[in-house]
């Protein structure tokens, strides 16, 4: 069975873009020239019978840009600052971009409450289904400008995460996460250059979750581990997700033609109940792993996780 070959079949997508994806690192402002492609890669997939709803960030990294600011602001009220100067300037550029396809673009805010409490999620819904029957793309981010850490529902904390909740929301069948990497690895690859990848992911064990890592980058809030909570969500809503670069924005189109593009995980439902697939270990540490697995007999314990090579 291919499971990439399944994905063109895929109806809803939800597509997430990170701010290192959809701006430029030296100066944190937009890049325009990324941002039209993607736009334009988007109103193909629509223009083929897909729906697309897309979940963007960006707010906080443009508006502390506009507003002079060289790093992330660290205090919450700035932040929210941050968030409600940049998100206008966001969606205006979404709006200008689809209108030259002939499509219309809806702001889309939520908070953590319009997931969580039931009568709001069932309101939500019925707005995202009413803008599909429209013909309107949402463009979704987390509403920063008033999202708190309350104890009741707490925040989204990141764009992963919510892209996550949003396609079990809308019960879409595709979530691509588009980021700084290529998918998961064993360890961070930028750390340890000998961390091997991971191409498809059809169980979500105590050992793949052990291969998180935090985030480290200054623009963005999303690392390896909340990409892997983000997956445990969609999958068990029956929604298969892949983990790309955003390097290059085709790669969207790499992943719907089911090329073995960046890291796929698996719906609860999907009919492949193989093993997860990992590249094989490079030929260097072979012998080594053959001293692992000799020491697991003895009573060791044998983990993929590269921190034990």
């Amino acid at each position: 069975m291919d499971v990439r070959e399944t994905l063109k079949n895929k109806q809803k997508i939800v597509i997430k873009v990170g701010t290192s994806t959809i701006t430029h690192e030296a100066t944190g402002n937009i890049d325009l020239d990324k941002l039209e492609k993607f736009v334009r890669i988007l109103t193909n997939l629509i223009n083929k019978g897909k729906e697309v709803i897309v979940v963007s960030s960006g707010a906080i990294g443009i508006g502390r840009n506009v507003l002079g600011m060289k790093e992330r602001p660290k205090d919450k009220a700035t932040a929210q600052a941050c968030a409600a100067v940049g998100q206008g300037k966001l969606i205006m550029i979404y709006e200008k971009l689809f209108a030259e396809y002939g499509y219309l673009t809806a702001q889309v805010l939520l908070t953590k409450e319009s997931i969580a409490n039931k009568t709001c999620a069932q309101h939500a819904k019925e707005t995202f289904d009413q803008l599909s029957a429209m013909k309107v793309i949402p463009i979704v981010n987390e509403n920063d400008a008033i999202s708190v850490d309350e104890e009741k529902y707490g925040n989204f904390g990141d764009n992963d995460t919510m892209a996550a909740y949003v396609a079990a929301l809308v019960e879409a069948d595709l979530l691509i996460l588009m980021s700084d990497i290529n998918g998961l690895y064993t360890d961070d690859p930028k750390e340890n250059p000998n961390a091997r990848f991971v191409h498809t992911v059809s169980n979500i064990d105590s050992n793949l979750v052990k291969m998180g890592r935090g985030a480290k980058s200054s623009v963005g809030t999303g690392g390896m581990a909340t990409k892997i909570k983000a997956a445990k969500i969609a999958t068990k809503a029956n929604a298969d997700m892949v983990i790309a670069n955003g390097k290059s924005i085709y790669t969207i189109n790499d992943v719907m033609a089911g090329k073995k593009i960046g890291t796929l995980f698996l719906a609860a439902n999907s009919e492949y109940k193989g093993e997860n697939e990992v590249a094989p270990i490079k030929d260097i540490y072979k012998k080594h792993m053959d001293k692992v697995n000799k020491r697991k007999h003895g009573g060791g314990e044998d983990e993929l996780h590269a921190s034990n090579w």
